[in-house]
């Protein structure tokens, strides 16, 4: 074949007669690596880019059974996915980590029943080797169709209603909670409040959860205020809370995104943060450090848990099962507290 101009494009025997190996040894390199010594790796690894080799997907996948691509779903409707930071944060880091593996990544959206439908028509079509779910709610119908077709699914957040079925990497919710709560009652606050996230989702119940278990017995349902994950969610919710009980003096909100909608409404209503009310978030995204004041926040590993999903997902792909992993959050303290 020719290609360039006339030039040959290198061959699997090109790569193979460089690096002083089998074509079977080149061919494993290119599927994965497995049964070959790490000095024929190390060969064939600077044989492929000496000879500028690159792999036709189409045939290896011809040959392999794969598609060697990776779909990242975000199950919320498609807007959300520029409104809300995390998002692009997480996409940007399964597209980076699955780069060093040399794999696309398919960006889809399925937030409505047709959504659904469309990708559930076009994963079991064998487009995509496997699923990144991100923001699944419990008992999710996208979940419940991609494991009812045996896809290879890895969860962001702990799947609810799906545990020991998904695999998942998660932030620790219930331990990152209990530690925000408790910076705000070493701080001296008295009347802590909370705005949680919707309540079929991870970080909804869990967040919940973790600020119960910190308050024990001084926990009060009145001041608890139930949230969507939007800006103008928090604002709405901050607002309730103030006419509930205007004596708050801290308030712990379950996204920075609400927690920024929240600042909104105190300044509103007279409220000075910290002096007055202090605000804890959740995330750590790039918008807590532009807020005014900026935002004290529990910081999500969000490189770690997309390094992680992927390295699930590829071992999924390779016919193991599905596993749990649980990362630590981190007390980042700026001026709302």
């Amino acid at each position: 074949m020719e290609h360039n101009g006339g030039r040959r494009r290198p061959t699997i025997k090109d790569v193979a007669a460089v690096a002083g190996v089998s074509r079977g040894t080149v061919s494993r390199v290119l599927n994965g690596g497995r049964w070959v010594s790490p000095d024929a790796l190390t060969a064939v690894q600077a044989a492929i880019k000496s000879t500028g080799y690159a792999a036709n997907r189409h045939a290896r996948s011809l040959v392999t059974g794969r598609a060697n691509s990776v779909a990242f779903l975000l199950t919320e409707p498609h807007q959300l996915l520029f409104e809300d930071p995390n998002f692009s944060v997480l996409l940007r880091g399964a597209a980076d980590a699955l780069a060093k593996r040399d794999i696309p990544l398919l960006l889809m959206t399925a937030g409505t029943p047709a959504e659904r439908r469309r990708v559930t028509d076009y994963v079991t079509a064998g487009h995509v080797d496997g699923v990144l779910v991100i923001s699944s709610h419990a008992h999710d119908p996208m979940v419940a169709s991609l494991l009812r077709e045996k896809i290879p699914v890895v969860a962001c957040g702990v799947p609810l209603g799906y545990e020991g079925k998904v695999g998942y990497v998660a932030a620790d919710d219930v331990e990152g909670a209990r530690r925000m709560v408790r910076h705000l009652r070493d701080s001296g606050r008295q009347q802590i409040a909370t705005i949680t996230g919707p309540l079929d989702t991870p970080g909804g119940v869990l967040r919940l959860q973790g600020y119960r278990d910190e308050l024990g017995a001084g926990y009060d349902k009145e001041l608890v205020a139930h949230g969507d994950y939007s800006r103008l969610g928090g604002q709405r919710a901050m607002a309730a809370l103030l006419a509930a009980r205007p004596g708050i003096d801290a308030v712990f909100v379950a996204s920075d995104l609400m927690a920024a909608g929240a600042l909104t409404t105190l300044a509103a209503h007279g409220r000075r943060v910290p002096e007055d009310v202090a605000v804890g978030g959740f995330d750590d995204s790039w918008l807590a450090a532009t807020l005014t004041p900026a935002l004290t926040t529990m910081r999500q590993p969000f490189e770690r848990i997309t390094t992680e999903m992927v390295r699930l997902l590829e071992e999924i792909v390779g016919g193991e099962r599905p596993a749990a992993v649980i990362l630590p959050t981190t007390l980042v303290h700026r001026e709302s507290t």
